[in-house]
């Protein structure tokens, strides 16, 4: 890989034929394009490719969710790059080709704002999980009128319920009503609090896993 430091390229971004243009810390580099290996791949090489292939096709589902709440990445990567690679590292279970989703482990949004603080979750009424926390603010960053994001995924139905800014903090409490058809059947909910003007994030809560009613 060389530098730019003019000529008609030098302000190359992206992929023109063969050749790829980047920015990384401020600098202009300047690649050529792979060419596809014909050589069949290896056990080592399947095993990063599938947890990729996962990750990449769950998160597209919900990636306005990622675009805020990885919004924080290196220059050189999306945000979606950027949490297919947290999860890749820290949210995958079994080995290959065994490999899935460890939803505990999942992270779909990350950043300083402080999370939810003592969440409870449960089912009351048919298709509807009933949330709550307290207000408390327990890092020095957030506010009461930080807005809460819950997402619900249905692994049966391969299928999620997002609830997108949806209450502030200070309500403390929020019922999410669910399809009809998920009644009986497991989810996995995840938490995130949001800033006004959505420019920073909390890390997202794995609120548990449990069977809607």
């Amino acid at each position: 890989m060389g530098r730019l430091m003019g000529g008609p390229y030098y302000f190359l971004v992206g992929r023109t034929g063969n050749n790829v243009g980047r920015v990384r810390n401020g600098k202009n580099t300047f690649s050529m394009r792979p060419h596809p290996s014909s050589k069949p791949p290896t056990e080592a090489q399947l095993a990063v490719r599938v947890p990729f292939g996962i990750f990449t096709a769950w998160l597209s589902w919900i990636s306005p969710i990622i675009e805020i709440g990885f919004q924080e990445h290196d220059e050189d990567e999306s945000a979606m790059n950027a949490a297919v690679g947290y999860n890749i590292k820290n949210a995958i279970t079994g080995v290959y080709p065994m490999q899935a989703i460890d939803y505990p482990n999942v992270l779909l949004s990350r950043g300083k704002v402080s999370g939810p603080s003592s969440p409870v979750m449960a089912t009351t009424v048919d298709a509807q999980l009933d949330i709550s926390w307290s207000d408390v603010i327990e890092s020095t960053i957030g506010s009461l009128t930080d807005m809460a994001t819950f997402v619900v995924y249905n692994p049966s139905r391969e299928a999620f319920a997002v609830r997108a800014s949806v209450v502030a903090r200070s309500v403390e409490s929020y019922d999410i009503l669910l399809p009809s058809a998920w009644s009986t059947e497991n989810v996995h909910v995840y938490m995130i609090f949001v800033a006004v003007g959505g420019k920073a994030v909390s890390n997202s809560a794995y609120l548990g896993a449990i069977v809607v009613m």
